[in-house]
C-alpha cells in the first residue's frame, strides 16, 4: 500500500475534476452554497485544492505553491496535479517530528508532521471537497458517492430512500 502523501491527494483531485465535468460550472453552480455563511462551490473546490498544497509542501520542505489564478477551476487542479506529482518522494522522508506550520482561521499553528497531515491536513482537504460534492448534489448535479470515492456503484435509479426507478 502505498501511503505517500501525492498519490492521496492526486487520486481525490482526480476524482474532484471528474466530479467537475459532470457538473459544469455555469455562473449559478460557481455561486451555489448550502448556507449563506458557507463558501460558494467555486471555493470550496479552490479549498480543497488548496490544502493539497498546504499539506505536501511543508511536508517535503518546499514554499507552499499556489495555482490559484488558473484561467479555471479545471486548470488549476491540473497544475497542482503535475506540480505535486514532480516532488521527489524521498523529499517526504524527513523526522516524524520535524515541525510543519500553517493558519488555521485566525490561529497560527505547528504541528508535528504526522499530526499536521493526519490531523489538519486531510480532514480539511475532505471537508471541502465535500462541501463541494454536497453543494453540487443539493443543486441537482447527477453525481453520487462513486464520483466522490471512486469505488461506489449502484444500480441506475438505485435510491437508499426507496425502491429503484423502474
Amino acid at each position: 500500500m502505498n501511503n505517500h502523501p501525492v498519490t492521496i491527494f492526486c487520486r481525490s483531485l482526480a476524482q474532484l475534476s471528474a466530479m467537475l465535468d459532470k457538473t459544469g460550472t455555469a455562473p449559478q453552480m460557481l455561486a451555489a452554497r448550502l448556507h449563506p455563511d458557507m463558501l460558494p462551490f467555486a471555493q470550496q473546490v479552490r479549498a480543497a485544492v488548496s490544502f493539497s498544497l498546504r499539506g505536501c509542501c511543508p511536508l517535503a520542505g518546499l514554499a507552499v505553491a499556489d495555482f490559484s489564478a488558473a484561467a479555471s477551476l479545471q486548470e488549476q487542479i491540473a497544475q497542482t496535479m503535475r506540480y505535486l506529482k514532480d516532488i521527489p518522494p524521498e523529499r517526504f522522508d524527513g523526522p516524524p517530528d520535524r515541525l510543519c506550520s500553517d493558519r488555521a482561521g485566525f490561529v497560527d499553528l505547528a504541528l508535528p508532521a504526522g499530526e499536521y497531515l493526519n490531523l489538519y491536513i486531510l480532514p480539511n482537504f475532505y471537508f471541502h471537497f465535500g462541501m463541494a460534492y454536497a453543494i453540487a448534489r443539493s443543486a441537482g448535479a447527477a453525481i453520487g458517492k462513486g464520483d466522490f470515492d471512486g469505488y461506489h456503484a449502484y444500480a441506475p435509479g438505485f435510491s437508499f430512500e426507496g425502491p429503484a426507478a423502474p
